[in-house]
């Protein structure tokens, strides 16, 4: 089973997954940043559609058909108009170059299966002097703290293709992006970071 089976088989249970999550209350504080034209990666059920602004235009993508039919749900339910869900893989999307203002990520480049093809493709449709705003978990500087994540990690990858030892930071460098803030929330395990496409 691919990842994105993974997440279409618990997509009903995601959100009460995702309520028992400690970074949660991060969300509101990170999409604030945004303004223009949002590209959301992984929308999944739609966790952050109610902390935009209704000032922003925001494109929402997965890959996961199920976890998009949730996210609809929401916006539908939430009544949302500056909202629109695409299905579409971060590895390969079909928009154009230099499309969005800035981008969010809250935890999914630990699940991306070729992370650095992903965030390359997030530079490409960035326009010059855009940002991504990253809400991520990823490996630890700490390496008894990377004993924890590695067992946790066998299992987060069976079930969700999740990996919990991800350098993600680096990844976002070797794509190309200049970090121009880092904040770490717990130990140094989940990270803020807002990077920026320099050219």
């Amino acid at each position: 089973m691919d990842t994105k089976d993974k997440y279409d088989k618990v997509s009903k249970i995601y959100d009460k997954m995702e309520k028992m999550m400690f970074f949660n209350k991060h969300r509101k504080s990170l999409i604030a940043f945004t303004s223009g034209k949002v590209l959301e990666l992984g929308v999944g059920t739609g966790a952050n559609i109610n902390y935009y602004s209704k000032e922003v235009s925001v494109t929402g993508i997965d890959f996961s058909p199920k976890m998009l039919a949730k996210a609809k749900e929401a916006i539908e339910k939430n009544h949302i108009t500056n909202i629109k869900l695409e299905e579409m893989d971060i590895q390969h999307m079909s928009f154009e170059d230099n499309s969005f203002d800035c981008a969010v990520s809250t935890c999914v480049f630990c699940t991306v299966p070729a992370p650095v093809a992903g965030l390359k493709e997030v530079y490409r449709v960035l326009k010059p002097g855009g940002r991504v705003f990253f809400l991520e978990h990823m490996r630890s500087t700490n390496p008894v703290i990377n004993i924890v994540l590695f067992m946790m990690s066998i299992m987060s990858k069976f079930f969700l293709g999740t990996s919990m030892i991800r350098k993600t930071q680096e990844n976002i460098e070797k794509a190309g992006f200049k970090i121009v803030e880092r904040r770490d929330l717990f130990f140094d395990v989940l990270r803020i970071i807002i990077a920026e496409k320099t050219i």
